[in-house]
């Protein structure tokens, strides 16, 4: 196997450690591996610079797999990359969504053994990416409220920060256009909008549940349940990922989404950036390869 540039986040705590030790012991009994740790993305950059054609490999999770996919679109070296994950982060939702182990030792067999398959990206009108899931409303929301109390939580941050947005959720009014088509005005205020390459959000909450980053396109989810009752149904759905059954739910698939009104925010990777007024989003098929277990 070809040497690998494994990067990892220099701010990891002792167990993620200990996880790193597990998958680098079965990465080098194929591989050459260079293990780089990262603070920040002029550090990010340095690595990448001196990559010299290698594999990555991202030992961390969705904040992780965005910054370097992001690096490595920024300095136009996507399409000739291929990164391959091992999840050591709170939520994982990429790796949850595409079936890579969460196990440390298997993932990095997934690494070493599995072939390698072409994934989509979404690029904003900005240039901005996202790998996994933008959303917009309640969900970015909650995300914003667990930014906060996941550091001190850990996983059950998530659950707690969509607890309080559920409480008070923001009721936003949009246009929202998918391939030219109009989805929402903004007559009917909605409570989220996601749009997904990958299918989860949240540690695991299947938010755009068909969504796949190999089929091309991206999975729309428009949520209109704004009403008491209705929340608490849609909730109910979203737990068990057939939220988008309901008839005050639009769910299809596209390759540009547009958003226009009223100030909203986004949750992109769980990154949070806003107010915004204005954004499109569009799907690179094909733009990287990640080694990934074959679909079922």
């Amino acid at each position: 196997m070809e040497p690998l540039l494994l990067i990892t986040n220099a701010d990891a705590g002792s167990a993620d450690r200990e996880n790193l030790e597990t998958a680098l012991a079965v990465l080098r009994s194929s591989a050459d591996v260079e293990v780089a740790e990262t603070s920040n993305p002029g550090e990010l950059d340095g690595v990448l610079h001196r990559r010299g054609g290698r594999q990555v490999v991202v030992a961390g999770g969705d904040g992780s797999l965005h910054a370097v996919v992001a690096a490595l679109h920024r300095r136009n070296e996507l399409s000739d990359t291929v990164v391959g994950l091992i999840p050591l982060g709170t939520g994982n939702d990429f790796a949850r969504g595409v079936g890579i182990p969460l196990d440390p030792e298997e993932s990095a067999r997934v690494v070493v053994n599995a072939r390698i398959h072409p994934v989509d990206l979404i690029v904003d009108c900005l240039g901005e990416v996202v790998v996994n899931n933008v959303h917009i409303g309640a969900g970015a929301q909650a995300s914003r409220n667990a930014t906060k109390l996941k550091k001190v939580f850990g996983r059950l941050g998530y659950v707690l920060g969509a607890a309080k947005a559920a409480v008070k959720p923001p009721f936003v009014r949009v246009c929202i256009e998918a391939d030219g088509e109009q989805v929402a005005d903004f007559a009917h205020p909605i409570l989220m909008m996601s749009v997904g390459n990958g299918s989860r959000v949240g540690g695991g909450a299947e938010i755009t549940p068909d969504a796949s980053p190999r089929d091309g396109r991206m999975d729309l989810m428009v949520s209109f349940s704004i009403g008491p009752l209705a929340r608490v149904g849609y909730v109910v759905r979203f737990r068990s990922g057939r939220h988008p059954e309901r008839a005050d739910v639009v769910y299809l698939r596209a390759t540009r989404v547009t958003v226009t009104g009223q100030d909203f925010y986004c949750s992109a990777d769980g990154e949070i950036y806003g107010p915004e007024r204005h954004r499109t989003w569009s799907v690179e098929p094909a733009a990287f390869r990640m080694p990934l277990p074959d679909e079922p």
